[in-house]
């Protein structure tokens, strides 16, 4: 069977939308977003995309891993469709956002990485586009006692270890570890590659194996260690001060003063 790679990956509501499209619900706690399609979260899209290009090279196994309520069954389908052998999918209502955190959800996933029996490397991006809060990879390799690590651009898999070259903010360093091991993907690696027709159509032949939280035996509202005690749309304050003069040079002063006096020159 070759190398055994496991996929993270979380369905959110596309990030392009308009900000218009999104509603903070004060007494709810949450953002609401309306008339947004799901889609893979970029990060994780990246992730698969690593995954895609180390099966390329090697023979190797990719092995799906998401978790929600009222998935979207075709953007499940395309993600399969790119080069994934299997799906493994926890999907339950009691999957609310509102009630999972960094820790829950890396909790999850690390039921149903057992589920896939034993694997080489797990993948994930390095942060949902909807939480932003980047700590699922890293709690997920702590719930299986693994090494990790983070914010990829490059994921090689040579003599049982890994070769990645992990980011830096003024260039990028090397580092190997030895398998099993997590790395988290960012957006530097590039974007996932589009399936073509004939692969969508192979995709729905592919095995899925489907659990509830029952199945896993987990409590998700017992497992959540963050609590949300406020959340609150953005304050937004305008203060417009119109600059007169009998002439343009005149305004110009009068405008350069203004700005000296509010330190923005």
């Amino acid at each position: 069977m070759g190398i055994h790679i496991l996929v993270c990956a979380k369905l959110v509501a596309d990030p392009e939308v308009p900000p218009s499209s999104m509603e903070v619900n004060v007494e709810e706690k949450r953002v609401i977003v309306r008339g947004a399609s799901p889609v893979i979260s970029p990060f994780d899209e990246s992730a698969l995309e690593a995954a895609i290009r180390i099966k390329e090279t090697q023979e190797a196994k990719i092995t799906l891993l998401t978790a929600g309520r009222n998935l979207s069954k075709a953007v499940v389908l395309k993600a399969m469709a790119t080069g994934v052998d299997e799906a493994i999918i926890a999907e339950d209502n009691a999957l609310d956002p509102a009630l999972l955190d960094s820790w829950s959800t890396a909790k999850i996933l690390a039921e149903l990485a057992k589920q896939a029996g034993s694997f080489d490397l797990i993948l994930t991006g390095r942060q949902a586009a909807d939480t932003n809060a980047g700590q699922v990879g890293v709690g997920l390799s702590y719930f299986l006692n693994i090494p990790a690590v983070t914010v990829a651009q490059k994921v090689e898999l040579a003599d049982n270890k890994v070769i990645v070259e992990r980011v830096l903010p003024n260039g990028f360093e090397v580092v190997e570890a030895s398998t099993p091991v997590l790395v988290t993907v960012g957006g530097e690696l590039g974007e996932l590659r589009l399936p073509n027709v004939k692969s969508m159509k192979a995709a729905k032949q592919l095995p899925q194996k489907n659990f509830s939280l029952n199945d896993l035996q987990i409590d998700v509202p017992g497992q959540a260690m963050v609590e949300t005690t406020e959340l609150t749309p953005p304050s937004r304050e305008r203060d417009c001060v119109l600059v007169e003069g009998e002439t343009q040079e005149e305004a110009g002063k009068y405008l350069a003063q203004k700005l000296r006096e509010d330190k923005i020159i």
